[in-house]
């Protein structure tokens, strides 16, 4: 064994690791016990039979579905925007890029309010698709709607460090062997990027799951039609605190698992490189 090995492995009995880790071991404890007494609390023997109610089941159900499908839709439409981005320079990029990172840290409340203004009965938008016969707010598709616009965001900034990250070399060799663009997006660029894409991706249908403030303004509180995981449990707090402790560990659960599948690819692909 190397000395700087030897070094690591009793690192922690000087004073000076602990003072640096003391701080660390606090944060981590206080982002972890919460979420533990969160989930003794909802699991009680009443859990499994709140499994079956109809409420929880149309509000995950639902939740499932929006995410998934606005999910889909920063995929579809994400995709190709990240990789121009990500790309290709051209005057006022920069510009173009600020807006589209906005969501992120705008609070959801406001953008509630902004989509209604837009696609409301009497918004921007909203009298000519009322023409049309489209009403979009306090519908399943302002569920999807608010989603997309809180969560695509997240996908579209870490697909474009994705594309970013790829040598510009290994492009340029692909177009020099007589590679079209299309060619070079799927036999280069996709196999280099495809962990951030995924990661996004993830990352983009969590927070969609767990969208809550502009869905409640945009889309409303219907069971069955708008009501998703965080707005029953909102409502569950006032009416029946077991269904909304459920729905938190259900909600818990599911953020667990996706990470945890997240990492298994992780190391596949790393196992698969070494």
């Amino acid at each position: 064994m190397s000395r700087t090995k030897q070094s690591d492995r009793y690192i922690w009995r000087e004073w000076r690791f602990w003072m640096l880790a003391l701080p660390g071991f606090a944060l981590a404890a206080f982002l972890v016990i919460p979420l533990l007494v969160l989930i003794l609390r909802g699991i009680t023997q009443q859990f499994l039979a709140y499994l079956s109610d109809p409420t929880l089941l149309s509000a995950v159900a639902l939740s499932l579905v929006t995410s998934t499908l606005s999910t889909f839709l920063a995929l579809a439409a994400g995709t190709p925007l990240a990789y121009v981005l990500g790309r290709v320079s051209f005057p006022g990029k920069s510009w173009l890029e600020l807006p589209l990172d906005i969501p992120v840290v705008l609070p959801p409340l406001i953008v509630g309010i902004a989509l209604l203004l837009t696609f409301g009965r009497n918004g921007l938008l909203g009298r000519p698709l009322d023409l049309l016969g489209i009403r979009l707010p306090f519908t399943t598709a302002a569920v999807v709607l608010a989603a997309t616009f809180i969560a695509a965001p997240l996908y579209l900034r870490t697909a474009r460090i994705g594309f970013a990250m790829v040598p510009q070399e290994l492009r340029e060799e692909a177009i020099v062997e007589g590679a079209n663009e299309w060619q070079v997006f799927r036999h280069v660029m996709l196999p280099l990027s495809w962990r951030a894409l995924l990661g996004g991706l993830i990352l983009c249908w969590t927070r969609a799951l767990g969208e809550f403030g502009a869905t409640i303004v945009f889309a409303g509180n219907m069971v069955g039609r708008t009501q998703t995981m965080p707005l029953a449990i909102f409502i569950g707090f006032e009416t029946n605190l077991s269904i909304a402790l459920a729905l938190s560990v259900i909600l818990v659960a599911v953020s667990v698992l996706v990470l945890i599948g997240l990492k298994l690819v992780d190391r596949a692909y790393s196992t698969t490189v070494g």
